[in-house]
């Protein structure tokens, strides 16, 4: 029986030996990583993360081959490991280096996980084949032979899983979805909480998370709702009634989508009129957003401000038919003589109405002498009051609604009977831009420097809780004055103290001009304004004062 000799012995304990301290080195090394790695950077932690294995085992087999006491008939399989090693290292390097480049760019790296350390292993696998085969003249066709079998097997094993493999890759080199995109694939929509080497899973609106495989993703149609940027377009229809002129109705929905903050102003909303039928005419709301998730709380935002608009204005909301021949049914019942009992309704509501807006102007700050504490003495007396509140109109405001905007011209000013306003004010200073912001609740008033000086309008209002709202129009305003020739001078010098106090604010605001300030902080050119208002000179100097002062009803 032959009896080993020593040296293969000590030639495997060297092996055994160097393997064993070099994986001891490599766990070392990646625990201290991971230890101190907050003092690193990114780039350091990923290059010692993928480089500490193979320059641990490449610096093994390297002492091994200068200070191992082996005979030359063990050396060339230490030399192939220092071969193998050093390519192991280098292949390593350069894709350390890709994915620093990629983490550096901000970009997602175009392979999956999986995908990404199959591709490196089977480079590592040839790597090794060509140094077995180079160094030390091991034939390697058998093997060869066996794993092309074994890889046909497999293949036809696992095709389901490759075309899932392949499809990710596909996706993910042409980045056709990314994490956090909303997306539509299919009949499925909703966003991209992960994609991997097998399947792409998304969470849809109802908190359903839904996993689709690669292979049915890469062969649905993908509809990605942030690409080529992050800005939807979102379409709601209307179906108006015919009477309502369209150009009004054009007009009233195009605002209704600016005035919601969830829209963005670029590109401005569009309005498409689509048809004309025997139920109405039927328009098309075109607007852009951002925040795709939002999506049906945004049409609904949209949609409410343009219903309250809409019946602002007079313009009713087609109606079934079923409908309308009730209401034709009802006014043939009147016309033979079958007065509805509710048709009483409608006169007692005005007269409810009428006491309501004259108790709000009332409690309002409108025509009263300011003082300390509350309000003061009315300007004006009580009949005075309630012939106003029977001509102002009321209406109902949209919460999120834009009033009017700062710099916009007016005539007009706004009690609050429900409801609150947002007064923003934007001024400018060194180059800055500030924003101040105050509110006015039940029984204030809001804009009434634009009725009383006919200055643009000094303050942006939102309606912040659905509100109902007198408008006091100039119109409303010139009987008032009329009837009270010692109101105006009353009023200049109120208002021009007022003015005068926030000369520097006024100032600050890049929407009114300099000679808008001066006119709106001076008693004698605000009286001479509202003379002209009322109409005291000739008729030919009103007309003209109208035509160059006065500026249009908002």
């Amino acid at each position: 029986m032959n009896v080993a000799s020593p040296e293969i012995y000590r030639t495997l304990a060297f092996y055994l030996a160097a393997v064993v301290g070099a994986l001891l080195l490599s766990l070392l090394v990646r625990f201290l990583a991971a230890r101190f790695s907050s003092g690193m950077g990114r780039t350091g932690r990923t290059l010692l993360t993928r480089l500490s294995l193979p320059a641990v085992f490449g610096l093994g087999f390297l002492a091994l081959s200068v200070f191992a006491p082996v005979s030359e008939k063990y050396r060339n399989y230490i030399d192939a490991g220092v071969a193998f090693f050093v390519f192991f290292f280098f292949i390593r390097l350069f894709d350390a280096l890709l994915s620093i480049w990629y983490g550096r760019a901000r970009k997602a790296f175009p392979m999956p996980g999986v995908l990404h350390n199959l591709v490196l292993g089977i480079m590592e696998l040839a790597v090794l084949f060509i140094v077995l085969k180079a160094t030390l003249k091991i034939d390697l066709s058998p093997i060869l032979g066996a794993s092309a079998i074994l890889t046909m097997v497999l293949g036809l094993a696992l095709q389901g899983v490759l075309g899932n493999i392949l499809s990710g890759a596909s996706l993910h080199f042409v980045r056709s979805i990314n994490r956090g995109d909303w997306v539509s694939i299919g009949a499925h929509e909703g966003v991209v909480v992960d994609t991997n080497w097998r399947e792409t899973r998304i969470l849809d609106r109802a908190s359903n998370l839904i996993v689709l495989p690669n292979t049915v993703v890469a062969s649905e149609r993908i509809i990605n709702y942030a690409q080529p940027d992050t800005r939807t377009a979102l379409f709601l229809p209307f179906k108006l009634s015919p009477s309502a002129p369209a150009g009004e109705v054009l007009s009233l929905l195009a605002e209704a989508a600016r005035d919601c903050p969830s829209v963005v102003s670029d590109p401005a909303p569009l309005v498409y009129l689509q048809s004309f039928d025997e139920f109405g005419v039927s328009y098309l709301l075109k607007f852009w957003v951002t925040d795709y998730a939002g999506k049906h709380s945004i049409i609904t935002d949209v949609g409410r401000l343009a219903w309250y608009k809409l019946r602002r204005h007079g313009i009713e909301i087609a109606v079934p038919a079923a409908d309308g021949l009730k209401a034709l049914s009802g006014l043939a019942d009147a016309g033979a003589g079958k007065a509805p009992a509710a048709a009483v309704v409608p006169v007692q509501a005005a007269k409810d109405g009428a006491e309501e807006s004259f108790s709000a102007l009332m409690r309002s700050s409108f025509l009263r002498r300011p003082k300390a504490e509350g309000e003061g003495d009315l300007l004006v007396s009580e009949d005075d009051v309630r012939d106003l509140a029977a001509v102002v109109t009321r209406a109902v405001y949209a919460k999120g609604e834009v009033l009017f905007r700062q710099g916009d011209k007016g005539r007009s000013a706004y009690v609050v009977l429900r409801g609150r306003i947002r007064g923003e004010i934007v001024t400018q200073e060194a180059g800055k831009a500030y924003t101040s912001s105050f509110r006015v609740g039940p029984g204030g008033l809001f804009g009434e420097m634009s009725l009383f000086t006919g200055m643009p309008r000094t303050a942006t209002g939102v309606i912040e809780d659905e509100a109902i709202l007198l408008k006091i129009r100039a119109d409303d305003f010139r009987p008032v004055l009329a009837k009270n020739p010692d109101l105006a001078e009353v009023i200049a010098e109120l208002v021009s103290a007022r003015n005068q106090q926030n000369r520097e604010t006024l100032l600050k605001i890049k929407e009114l001009s300099e000679k808008d300030v001066q006119a709106g902080t001076n008693k004698r050119t605000i009286l001479a304004y509202l003379k002209r208002f009322v109409g005291f000179r000739r008729e030919k100097e009103t007309e003209a004062a109208e035509t160059s002062v006065l500026p249009p009803e908002d």
